[in-house]
């Protein structure tokens, strides 16, 4: 009957994130099918002014 620690070690074996197609990183999130480095689906790239390597 434990819920803490032990149970929670289980998720770490996974990957969370793989390469997106559009990118190329390492960061499209399968299970909310979303990029976090351009965004994608979006057919605007993800992009902020205060990013420094867009620039």
């Amino acid at each position: 009957m434990v819920k803490g620690t032990t149970s929670m070690g289980a998720f770490t074996k996974k990957k969370v994130h793989i390469r997106c197609r559009r990118c190329g990183n390492n960061s499209f999130h399968k299970r909310h099918q979303r990029c976090a480095s351009c965004g994608s689906p979006d057919s605007k790239m993800r992009k902020y002014s205060w990013i420094k390597w867009y620039t």
